[in-house]
């Protein structure tokens, strides 16, 4: 009886994908992913949970300090983490505040892998004329200090967060488009794409049924690790008032806001700052990881 149940579980094992076993194994996809989780959990979540109206004001409380969750030996859901200049509740910012983080990192690094992906295709695909011209916008680009170019492109198109998250993602197409440009070449000289052009095939589906398919994984790595750069980027560009505007909350804002007292009231800005680096630390960690999962040279190991 054991080895015929045994039996069937020992196969399945033996079948599991190498580097879906790999994943699991890695630890650093582990853990940024439970913080990852918990930050969606949070963002989708978050009206519910907030101890208080994130927009309501009480002058009188400017700037409290933090009072914990325990106040004279009763639970308390008032300012455990403090207020900030206009006496609003900063854990309730905070939850709201992880609603746009997220949308940040997920629209912009979209786009940019979207753009990145079909120009660095193209460029490598195609060669010639058309790899010169997409390879030398893509230089011209990654020219610039890439937080200087985003400034520009939000001055030029206005200061507000939908104008922040299109910055932040032609900011991020050059280096997406180069990767996968890396990736195609390397792969289209492979010989089951010379195959398949043999075989009649168009280079439509050469490109995206043959190529992309086996160049995808570096792409996935650099947008996993460009969702901690996008979060920072906005973070930077609402600190100068170009991300989100008032009444909408962003980590980044809550920093700019909370500069001014930072001596007297520090925790104004401490706990945005310490909200940012865990999100950010949580990518990598998973940007990492995958890094180590997809790199060639370790699938045999």
């Amino acid at each position: 009886m054991t080895s015929a149940t045994g039996a069937p579980a020992a196969a399945t094992r033996r079948r599991m994908n190498p580097t879906l076993r790999r994943v699991f194994r890695n630890k650093s996809i582990m853990f940024g992913s439970v913080i990852i989780v918990g930050l969606v959990i949070v963002a989708l979540i978050g009206p519910w949970i907030t101890p208080m109206d994130p927009l309501q004001q009480d002058i009188w409380e400017r700037y409290e300090a933090p009072r914990g969750l325990w106040v004279d030996g009763e639970f308390n859901t008032r300012y455990i983490l403090g207020a900030d200049e206009l006496g609003r509740d900063l854990l309730s910012r905070l939850i709201i505040g992880a609603r746009v983080s997220l949308m940040v990192g997920l629209i912009a690094t979209g786009i940019s892998l979207v753009f990145g992906v079909i120009l660095g295709a193209i460029s490598g695909y195609v060669g010639g004329i058309v790899d010169d011209v997409i390879m030398r916008v893509m230089d011209v680009l990654l020219a610039l200090p890439g937080i200087l170019l985003a400034i520009a492109i939000v001055a030029a198109l206005g200061p507000n967060i939908v104008n922040a998250m299109v910055a932040i993602a032609i900011v991020r197409i050059p280096t997406m488009a180069r990767v996968v440009r890396s990736d195609v070449l390397a792969v289209k000289t492979e010989e089951f794409v010379e195959a398949a052009k043999a075989l009649g095939q168009s280079h439509l589906i050469v490109l995206f049924k043959h190529i992309l398919i086996n160049a995808w994984a570096p792409a996935l790595v650099l947008a996993t690790l460009g969702m901690g750069t996008a979060i920072v980027a906005e973070a930077a560009l609402s600190f100068l008032g170009l991300g989100t505007q008032p009444p909408q909350v962003s980590w980044g804002r809550m920093l700019s806001v909370g500069r001014e007292a930072i001596r007297s009231a520090p925790h104004v800005t401490l706990y945005p700052g310490i909200a940012i680096t865990i999100v950010v630390l949580g990518f990598s960690l998973l940007g990492d990881g995958l890094r180590d999962v997809f790199d060639r040279r370790l699938k045999d190991t």
